[in-house]
Order: structure tokens, then sequence, then C-alpha cells
């Protein structure tokens, strides 16, 4: 059976739309004052390379083996004992997840102080066609409301909320998921609105939040 997103690997490794970008500069700064990190679906690896510059000792964890993660696993199902790191994290990630709240308990569970959330906000069916177009192992983005359902309802509080404006070059939004021809038309007509000189309109959420025991 095929894995695409261990053929996708080397493009995410190098895609500056998610090696950079402020949401990973607050992601960094937020978890200041810990030592052990779980990066959760860790994808080109740019969260753990960021907090292990930042001297945090960092478990990476993905589906993927072509991602080349120290654990191959799920974030539903996380094979790690309770309050095994002090943070757990992930980036634009979780719309892949197959069961989201399944996850954030996951991530909850393994987690001593906090929680850490960044992921592409929902903007509208509109886009979720145009997503699920361009790579159908797209499951949904959030709102700030859903995300902050999710977060109570595995127990975590939200310290924090921030919302980015993230201009993403379209052609390469499409090639790393191998998307072209008609599928790829269709979804640039779908995202013409939010479409300007060659780059996507995209917002973030990151959300802070901390462990209650």
């Amino acid at each position: 059976m095929s894995d695409p997103w261990s053929e996708r690997a080397e493009r995410y490794r190098r895609s500056s739309a998610h090696s950079e970008g402020p949401d990973l500069d607050v992601l960094v700064a937020w978890a200041e004052g810990a030592r052990t990190a779980l990066d959760v679906a860790t994808g080109g690896g740019h969260v753990a390379r960021r907090l292990r510059e930042a001297g945090l000792l960092v478990v990476t964890a993905d589906p993927a083996p072509g991602m080349q993660p120290d654990v191959v696993c799920r974030a539903e199902a996380l094979p790690f004992a309770d309050a095994s790191f002090d943070i757990a994290v992930t980036r634009v990630a979780a719309h892949h997840f197959a069961d989201v709240r399944a996850a954030v308990r996951e991530l909850a569970r393994v987690a001593r102080a906090g929680v850490l959330v960044v992921d592409t906000l929902y903007q509208g069916e509109t886009g979720e066609q145009a997503e699920r177009l361009r790579d159908p192992s797209h499951v949904r983005n959030y709102s700030e409301t859903e995300w902050r359902s999710f977060l109570a309802d595995a127990g975590l509080v939200v310290e924090e909320v921030r919302v980015f404006e993230v201009p993403i070059d379209l052609d390469d939004w499409l090639a790393r998921t191998g998307c072209a021809g008609e599928q790829a038309a269709r979804a640039r007509e779908l995202l013409a609105d939010r479409i300007a000189d060659g780059a996507l309109a995209m917002q973030r959420i990151a959300l802070r939040s901390r462990v209650e025991r």
C-alpha cells in the first residue's frame, strides 16, 4: 500500500510555508520554561528543530515513516505514559486527524504542563472543498469556537489564542500534494476571492492551553 505522506516528506521538509512563520516563532516563545516536548505529527520536523535549538529535549511522532519521526504512531493513539512530557505540540497537522477530539485528549494525557496547537483556521465550506480537492486526506479545518471546545473537553484551560495571516504560494501549495489538471483548476476557481499575485490568503490559529489535573 502506498504512503503518500512518506512520498511527500521531502517537499514538506523544504517548504518555506512550514519551516518558518510567526506562528512557529510564537510556539517557541510559548514553550519557554519547558524542558521536554512531544511534537505530534511532526511532518518536516520544523517544530522539533526550533524547540531543540531553544534547548528542549524533543521526541517526534508521525504516522508516516518517511517523515523520519522518532516514533511512528497516530495522534489518536500515542504510545507514551501519562504526563511523559512537559508540553505536547502539534502544528499545521490537526486538519488531517481522523478523530481530532481523540487526538487532543491524547495530547492532554501525555502532557504535564500544557498543550500547544497551531492549525489552519476554518474559512468557510468553499475553502474546505478546495482543500479536499487538493488533498483527499484533508478532514477539516476548525473555527476558534471548535478548538476551544476540543481543548476544554480534554480538560485543558485555554490561556491565549492568536490568529495569523499567512500568505501561501499557491503553486507550491498545490504542487506539495501533486494536485494538477482539472482538480487544481477547480481548486483555484473555488479560492479565487482569496488569491492575489500568486498567493493564497490563509489564516492560522494558535492556542496555548494548560493542563488541569
